[in-house]
């Protein structure tokens, strides 16, 4: 693995996390061995990712979001997936209940 980071790094500044991801978007490790060698989370490699993703797709914007409207953005895309998951369960109950009583 290329890492040039302390493979006993205790505390993840943005700047390393920086690094990390980079070295992973350049093929150079992967998520796996990314997580064997700083005992960490396949999840919490692959979130910083997306983070990171995230980041450069708005920095290209014609129009950059600013850090509150993306994360407002995000917390809407969530409660509306949350309302979308709520009512399907809903329906599932009822349709369960229905069944059950015919």
């Amino acid at each position: 693995m290329s890492m040039t980071m302390d493979d006993s790094i205790k505390r993840w500044t943005a700047k390393r996390k920086t690094a990390l991801v980079i070295e992973i978007i350049q093929g150079k490790t992967t998520v796996a061995e990314a997580s064997r060698t700083f005992d960490l989370t396949p999840s919490e490699i692959e979130g910083w990712v997306e983070d990171a993703k995230r980041g450069m797709e708005n920095s290209l914007r014609a129009n950059p979001l600013d850090i509150r409207e993306q994360y407002e953005k995000q917390l809407k895309d969530l409660q509306e997936a949350y309302g979308e998951a709520m009512l399907e369960l809903r329906a599932r109950k009822k349709l369960a209940a229905l069944m059950v009583s015919h």
